[in-house]
């Protein structure tokens, strides 16, 4: 892997992981539903407005808007409204540690019906990153998680390994930002369906919420989304989700020092198991996948 392809994957990891903090913020003061509509419409028309400045088209092939349509529903609707809902009774760290499962259930779903080989190595990521998370849920359990938050949680990333499987074989041929743009805006339409249906309005005006709310439309919801997109692009969807190894860390830590979650030991320990799971896991099938 080369250099800039590394800066990219650290990059996307700290921003992915960062989004969860923010959030924490965010519906502390604010509808979930109603903000995170709000949220993805401007980036999405920002993204598509830069997007035709530098010359990429909203004329898709048929994967494309396959593709864009199930991302936006999937992973902007379902994925992160289901998150949000879930963050006013559940730790930003668990909800990132909780969405971190994503390779891991991929590697599984793809294990059992693709037949795709994973070996010793990724069996045992498996295994690892399980235990890892049932060392965090045991602890967290102990001390009155919420369930219910943590179930939407575990729905939404269930979501998001649907859509991931779903576009195996998409490719975005250089509408990087359209895409990305057009995926948002699907996935405001659908929130605020689900806003109005499901939520009575309110706002609390507030610096910390005009920050995160500002911080998370421009960087996890669109630069983030972009690098992703961009990085997929480069190195392919195996080699890039490496990066996913990183988010539990990631997540724990900034949600540790920017809104002073507590960390137990049973956390540390698991999401350290957690985290070297998902790294054995994406060796395990990026080393499938090479040709000999």
């Amino acid at each position: 892997m080369d250099t800039r392809s590394l800066l990219m994957g650290l990059i996307f990891s700290l921003m992915w992981s960062s989004a969860f903090t923010s959030a924490r913020v965010i519906v502390v003061d604010a509808s979930p539903l109603y903000a995170l509509s709000l949220r993805f419409f401007i980036s999405g028309l920002l993204g598509i407005v830069i997007a035709l400045l530098i010359g990429q088209t909203w004329k898709l092939t048929k994967s494309q808007w396959y593709a864009t349509i199930i991302f936006g529903l999937c992973q902007n609707g379902l994925y992160l409204g289901l998150n949000f809902i879930a963050m006013q009774t559940v730790e930003a760290g668990l909800a990132a540690i909780i969405a971190s499962l994503l390779p891991l259930l991929v590697a599984v779903v793809s294990w059992l019906c693709f037949r795709e080989h994973l070996g010793v190595l990724g069996i045992f990521g498996l295994i690892f990153g399980f235990f890892g998370v049932s060392i965090i849920m045991s602890t967290r359990i102990s001390i009155g998680v919420d369930l219910y938050g943590v179930s939407l949680c575990v729905v939404g990333v269930l979501a998001l390994t649907f859509a991931t499987l779903s576009l195996r074989s998409a490719t975005s041929s250089g509408n990087f930002l359209m895409i990305v743009g057009l995926q948002m805006l699907i996935g405001s339409g659908a929130l605020f369906f689900a806003a109005v249906v499901l939520e009575t309005p309110y706002v609390n005006p507030s610096w910390p919420l005009f920050i995160a709310f500002a911080y998370t439309t421009l960087v996890p919801g669109l630069a983030a989304t972009l690098i992703w997109f961009m990085l997929v692009d480069r190195i392919g969807a195996v080699r890039a989700a490496t990066f996913h190894f990183l988010n539990p860390f990631f997540g724990v830590t900034i949600a540790a020092m920017l809104i002073g979650e507590s960390l137990s030991i049973g956390d540390i320990i698991g999401v350290i198991i957690v985290t070297l799971g998902i790294l054995a896991v994406q060796i395990a099938r990026q080393s499938t996948r090479t040709p000999m």
